[in-house]
């Protein structure tokens, strides 16, 4: 077999430039902070991201919601529930007029979790604001926010 010819170059800014690129290792870069406290607690990323949405939330949130708010695809939610659930950190509900939809709530033991989680995560969070020069983690929040509008 005839070793394959080098590709024309295609107009297109440099896979360095590529912003989904640079999004992803800057979560990267972010999530080393964070992965060896959540591995200590046995959550994953994705599980963490359903508890701090519901330890914020101020009502039940139904399945869908919080699929939308973490950016979790249903069937892979779905899973992590069931497991939240069977830890004890996560309540469902029937939703009031549809029992086949469900609310979900934090339990007490997820309160509890998170709280005792919280003191390292905010500890890693001023790590990563020391590392910027002053106000730059707040123009970044900025920046990702007006981004997120597009």
């Amino acid at each position: 077999m005839a070793p394959r010819a080098a590709p024309d170059r295609v107009d297109m800014r440099t896979f360095e430039q590529s912003l989904p690129m640079a999004l992803m290792r800057a979560r990267e870069a972010v999530m080393r902070h964070f992965r060896p406290l959540l591995a200590e607690h046995d959550l994953t990323e994705q599980q963490w991201r359903v508890l701090r949405a519901l330890v914020d939330a101020d009502a039940p949130v139904s399945v869908g919601e919080l699929a939308t708010q973490t950016f979790l695809l249903g069937p892979s939610l779905s899973r992590m529930l069931v497991s939240l659930d069977e830890r004890g950190l996560i309540e469902r509900a029937s939703f009031v007029g549809d029992g086949r939809r469900a609310e979900i709530t934090i339990a007490a033991a997820g309160v509890d979790l998170v709280a005792r989680i919280a003191p390292r995560s905010e500890a890693a969070y001023r790590r990563i604001d020391a590392a910027l020069d002053d106000g730059e983690l707040g123009r970044l929040y900025e920046l990702l926010a007006k981004l997120s509008q597009l």
